[in-house]
């Protein structure tokens, strides 16, 4: 049995499509997946189960990248396609049964919105594949020793991102004596292309005590590093989704976009947002290419308590997640 999936091009949406398409290889039994999607994304997909092709749409003038992938897939019968990105390519081949996304209900988060294409309750969770030498890479990269903080203090757009030095200044009481992760090491987790964003982060963290794991490498190989992290607080990211997936407690900072849509999903999950709402920051019309700094109302003092009611209603203390992230990782 033969799928096509056609995917996202950013991360944060190629994460959260991944239920859909767990959910499928569940119900299927060998099928053979053929994942199409963007270049940023399509790490993500390398260690799916029955991948048989990867296509990376590199978009181009005059709908080109269409016009590839319809040529890459017009010569096979498919038992499935699952399309989320709508394109004419669906109709184009030759296919026993096809889900189109079409318009959706805004209010719904977007694992709400996917489920609803294949009528699944509950909504499947997004979730990644690893392989052995991706594992290898998480351990390389997170060694064993005290539990960690991963830090991702860069969002694709700026309005999106909290001041750095206040990501300074948090690790500083989430890793004091007698906080939830006293002595912790912290990460800082951004992309090859982020580094100077993210650099102070990393700079103003003790030495000893930090973890450079800014353009770390492939993207299954940071994923494997997140699963060993004890928690995870980011900007709205495909980072913090990765983040989310991998398990782990992961609190998201919300300012100009929509947490209704976009919030981390999962049990170990939470979000804090600046006290406007997304509509306040980001108006309809607005271009979010030249919008200001939109987080600044953002407090350290609103985000370190919404850590703490996170570990509070997991009920687990940096020592107890530590312990299992090593004995699932490790």
């Amino acid at each position: 049995m033969r799928l096509l999936f056609i995917t996202a091009t950013r991360i944060g949406d190629a994460v959260l499509s991944t239920g859909l398409l767990d959910a499928t290889i569940r119900a299927h039994p060998g099928l053979q997946v053929t994942v199409a999607c963007g270049p940023v994304a399509a790490g993500l997909f390398e260690a799916v189960p029955g991948l048989d092709e990867l296509i990376v749409l590199r978009k181009g003038p005059r709908a080109a990248h269409w016009r590839a992938l319809w040529r890459a897939v017009v010569g096979r019968r498919w038992d499935l396609v699952i399309d989320l990105r709508a394109s004419a390519v669906s109709w184009l081949i030759r296919a026993d049964r096809r889900h189109w996304l079409r318009s959706a209900n805004a209010d719904d988060h977007k694992v709400v919105q996917l489920a609803r294409l294949l009528s699944l309750s509950p909504p499947p969770a997004p979730r990644l594949w690893l392989d052995p030498a991706n594992r290898a890479a998480g351990l390389r990269l997170v060694p064993a020793g005290p539990p960690v903080l991963a830090l991702a203090p860069i969002a694709n757009w700026y309005a999106k991102t909290w001041p750095a030095e206040r990501f300074i200044e948090l690790a500083e009481r989430l890793t004091a004596a007698k906080a939830p992760l006293a002595g912790a090491r912290v990460a800082v987790v951004a992309g090859p292309d982020e580094r100077a964003g993210a650099q102070p982060v990393l700079d103003a963290l003790p030495s000893a005590r930090r973890l450079d794991l800014i353009g770390a490498g492939p993207l299954l190989d940071t994923q494997a590093a997140l699963e060993r992290c004890a928690l995870f607080i980011g900007n709205d990211s495909g980072l913090m989704h990765m983040a989310a997936a991998a398990g782990i407690p992961t609190l998201g900072l919300f300012g100009p976009s929509d947490d209704r849509l976009y919030a981390p999903w999962g049990p170990r999950t939470a979000l804090v947002r600046t006290p406007e709402s997304f509509l306040t920051l980001n108006p309809p019309g607005g271009d979010w290419r030249s919008m200001p700094p939109a987080m600044v109302s953002l407090t350290v003092d609103a985000v370190e308590e919404a850590a703490h009611q996170l570990w509070r209603r997991l009920g687990e203390t940096a020592a107890d997640q530590a312990t299992n992230q090593a004995t699932n990782q490790g």
